[in-house]
């Protein structure tokens, strides 16, 4: 004898379910992939990890990228920045653009000294302070700014929630609450 299907388990007319709903949902949007070199210019001891670097750098990607990240001193870092920028000092973080077509390509050079020295004075944890400057890094390789107020906004508002997914907090929260200027 076959069993017929209950009433009650039956769909009404009309009403296609959980079915219908998936059918008209887009499939997620691929992930973007990432090539990724790490140069350590310095003692590797304390500093974040490939994974990490490769994780952080991933969660800010709109798009396919090629980049390199190398940790340097401060001797390389000041030369980079005077070279390049016309600033005889070293800085935290500097991006290199080489390409911007469908997959970015470009370097991201952070200053192991000066990403140190300010975790400290900031009294923020130094991966946290990493994770910030590697996702601020890489949204500067996809076009991202900060020179003009609103571009400044648009692009911290960003960066937070990006590290927010991550797991860190606002790295602009201090500044929110003293009021300080961009």
């Amino acid at each position: 004898m076959k069993a017929e299907p209950s009433p009650k388990m039956a769909a009404p007319p009309g009403n296609t379910g959980q079915a219908a709903a998936a059918s008209n949902r887009r499939p997620p949007a691929p992930k973007p992939r990432l090539s990724l070199s790490l140069q350590y210019a310095v003692p590797e001891t304390g500093l974040p990890s490939r994974v990490e670097f490769r994780r952080w750098i991933t969660a800010a990607l709109e798009r396919d990228a090629e980049i390199t990240v190398r940790i340097v001193d401060e001797a390389e870092g000041r030369a980079l920045n005077r070279d390049f920028r016309g600033r005889d000092y070293a800085t935290n973080v500097l991006t290199f653009v080489y390409s911007e077509q469908t997959q970015l390509a470009g370097d991201i050079a952070l200053c192991a000294a000066v990403v140190a020295r300010e975790a400290h004075e900031r009294n923020i944890a130094l991966r946290a302070h990493y994770a910030h400057l590697v996702v601020h890094g890489a949204l500067h390789l996809q076009g991202y700014d900060h020179e003009a107020d609103s571009d400044a906004e648009a692009m911290e508002a960003l960066e937070t929630a990006t590290l927010a997914k991550l797991g860190f907090p606002d790295p602009y929260a201090e500044d929110k609450r003293h009021g300080v200027a961009r």
